[in-house]
């Protein structure tokens, strides 16, 4: 069975403008359309609209009951195993294939930089100092 999170937004309240969109019904479907299709993009699926009671105070001390008209939407979470086959899937296509050495290639001759600089200091010291005569 595959786990799942949810995320739960407040459905919109009011209409909104939109191209061609005509009337109030028009402008509360284009509302609630750009809502889900935000969520769409970024991973969730719709699952339902619910009304559900929400208490709230009013004033000092009463307390009043206020319905919340909410949009419910789900993704699956990936699991350690799923990850793993999908690493597994991957991996061949990320390495690099390794093509065989050609013959005329020239070769390195490089030293690692630590030698290579103790030699142009030992260089330095054995060359003789020439004098020219005046």
């Amino acid at each position: 069975m595959t786990p799942y999170e949810y995320k739960v937004i407040p459905a919109p309240m009011r209409g909104q403008k939109g191209k061609g969109v005509k009337g109030a019904d028009g402008r509360f479907a284009h509302a609630l359309e750009t809502a889900m299709n935000e969520m769409a993009a970024i991973g969730w699926e719709y699952q339902r609209a619910e009304t559900l009671p929400s208490e709230e105070r009013a004033g000092l001390t009463s307390k009043t009951t206020v319905f919340r008209n909410v949009l419910v939407f789900r993704r699956a979470i990936e699991t350690q195993n799923e990850r793993e086959d999908i690493k597994r899937l991957e991996a061949p296509a990320d390495e690099p294939t390794s093509a065989p050495p050609e013959e005329n290639a020239p070769e390195d001759h490089t030293e690692p930089q630590s030698q290579a600089h103790e030699n142009i200091e030992d260089d330095t010291e054995e060359q003789p100092q020439t004098t020219h005569p005046a």
